[in-house]
Formats: structure tokens, sequence, C-alpha cells
């Protein structure tokens, strides 16, 4: 009975790959996979994030999702008191199930921001367009007429096509996207505050999806909304980090919320930014109606290290007993800059 779970539930959810997108649990890890406006928005001057995902450790067939972004700011001042752009580099590879679905996709990101003076209020508006690749092979997924009673037999002739049709398409997103940063009004370090939200939409043209010859279907619209804050904790060296990202494709819903909480054990110095904050934190993301998400990460010299783990809780646990395991590993220059002018020294 477990096999019969396990193989309904492989091809319901290789069916829902063809008309949905993929996803992380790490949101604050994924900037450019959530909003095309986060491109270039961040401290520092340059960012890249890796991101990998072992989906369904517990099944006999596994998704595997690797991504990989790239972005910086052109034009920033030293006090970000200025507009100017951001550019971004995004390009993921993802494969599983027994149909060993193929889906990679590449897109560049422009965005521009806006600092609304030394006040600490940013906006930022971006838009983002690449192309993408699909391929599949049916010729190792078993179907419902393949049942001789005992087993799925895949001798018996299922009636149905091996191969699907590989496709390129064209993609088309943009976003919008609002940043508090109050700790550029004040050197105290318990006045740290950040606070963002934006909006975004992905495959606003509709990318046709040509699967079977003589036949086409439309990618969903993507529209993705998100929420988060960084705060200090006032006298103590911890710091709450909160994000919400809401997800609506299609008939489909996906909400994500994560609280992070960090103990920093060096602080950074905030006048010359010599010194960069190391902190370790540990906390949790719930994914609604589906998974509770452990998460450790690890902040030091730039380098943002992100371990999670997904244990499900919805009616799937008896398909995916084993979880997902997601690695994140992400650097941003705080330092000096490619494209920004030299300090002068007196």
């Amino acid at each position: 009975m477990r096999n019969i779970v396990l193989i309904l539930s492989t091809i319901c959810f290789n069916i829902t790959l063809f008309a949905q997108d993929l996803h992380f649990a790490q949101s604050s890890q994924t900037p450019l996979f959530i909003n095309p406006a986060s491109a270039g928005l961040f401290d520092g001057w340059e960012r890249v994030v890796v991101n990998h995902r072992n989906q369904w450790l517990g099944s006999q067939t596994q998704f595997m999702t690797s991504a990989i972004s790239a972005d910086i700011n052109i034009g920033k001042t030293r006090f970000n008191d200025k507009a100017h752009l951001g550019l971004g580099v995004m390009f993921f590879n993802d494969i599983g199930g027994d149909s060993n679905f193929g889906n990679q996709t590449g897109s560049v990101t422009l965005s521009g921001i806006l600092p609304m003076g030394k006040s600490g209020h940013i906006i930022s508006v971006g838009v983002q367009g690449g192309f993408g690749s699909r391929r599949a092979d049916l010729s190792g997924v078993t179907f419902m007429n393949q049942w001789d009673g005992s087993t799925f037999n895949p001798t018996i002739n299922s009636g149905e096509q091996n191969t699907l049709s590989t496709f390129t398409y064209i993609d088309a997103s943009a976003g919008f996207q609002y940043v508090y940063d109050g700790g550029k009004s004040s050197f105290a370090r318990n006045n740290d505050f950040k606070l963002r939200f934006g909006f975004a939409g992905f495959h606003l043209n509709k990318p046709k999806m040509k699967y079977v010859d003589g036949s086409s279907d439309y990618l969903n619209q993507k529209f993705v909304g998100n929420v988060g804050f960084e705060s200090d904790v006032v006298g103590k060296n911890l710091s709450l980090e909160g994000n919400f990202v809401q997800f609506v494709q299609g008939g489909s819903y996906e909400s994500l919320l994560g609280f992070i909480m960090r103990y920093r054990f060096r602080s950074a110095t905030k006048i010359t930014g010599n010194i960069q904050d190391a902190f370790v934190g540990f906390g949790t993301y719930v994914r609604f109606k589906d998974a509770l998400i452990p998460t450790i990460v690890l902040d030091w010299r730039g380098f943002h290290l992100g371990l999670s783990y997904d244990i499900t809780v919805s009616s799937l646990r008896r398909a995916n007993s084993g979880g997902s395991l997601e690695v994140s590993l992400a650097y941003q220059n705080l330092d000096h800059s490619l494209f920004k002018t030299k300090k002068r020294k007196f």
C-alpha cells in the first residue's frame, strides 16, 4: 500500500510541476527568485548566492534543485543617498521524479533604486527577462493501467506517450520593493531596524508550454508578496529576523513564514565598517498546511551559511517521511566595490 501511495503522489507531483514553479524554504536567501526589484538592494556592493535543495529524501524518488544568482549595484554612494541601478543574473536547474523532469532557466534582472535622502526610506522597481527549457522522459513512469493485481508491471503497454517534447521559452517578470533602514539615521547599535515589503509578478507573458506535439498549455502567472524585518534586541547581542512570503499561481497557494533569532559574537564598527558583524542563529520556517522547517544560520566576514530541513506534517508524510534538505551559501562584499569611486584619503 505504501508503494501505491508513493507512486500516485509522484505522478501527481510531476503533473503539478508542469503547471507550477519550484520553491525554496529559505526565502531570505533567494532574493531574485522572490522579487526582481531586490537586485542591488542590499547592504554592500556585490552579492552571490548559491542554493541547493534535495526534496523527498525518504521516498524512492527525489527532486533536486540547484540555483546560483549574483547581483551588484551600480552608482551607489557610500551613504546610499542617491539613485542608482541594480543588475543581477540568475540560473537554476531543477530535475527529479521518475520522469526525470528537467527545468532549466536563466534570467537577467535590472532595477532602479531610489533612496529618499538620508532618511532610510528606499524604493526599487525591477524587471526580469530570460529563457527557460523543459524536458522529460516518461519511460520510467508507471500508470494505473499497468497494475497487474499485485504490482505495477512496466511491460504492460500503458498506451501513453513515452517522451515529452523538449522546448524553450521566453519569460518576463517585474516587481516593486520598499525598504526602511532605521540604522542609517543613528550610530547607536540598538537603533538598528530594517523593514521591507514588496510585490512581484512572474511569467507575465504566460509562456507557452509545448509538452506534447500538436497541443500546448500556458505557464500560469505567479504573484508573490513579501514582508520582512530585522531588529536588534535592546541591551543584548541578539537580533530577530522575520520573513513572510505568499505565492499565488493559478489555483495554487503557498504561504511561508519564518523567524530566526541570531546571537552576535562579534560586532561591526558602524562608522568605519572595517569590522563586520558575525553571528549564529536558529529558528523555524513554517510552510502552512505542509511542513515545519528548522533552520540554522551562520554569518562571518560577509559569508552567510544556511541549513534547513523540511519536516512534512501534511498527508504527504506517508510518501515523504524523510523530509527535504536545503543548503544556501551567500557572500556579500561589504567592504569595497568594483563599481564605486574610491574614497579619497586625507
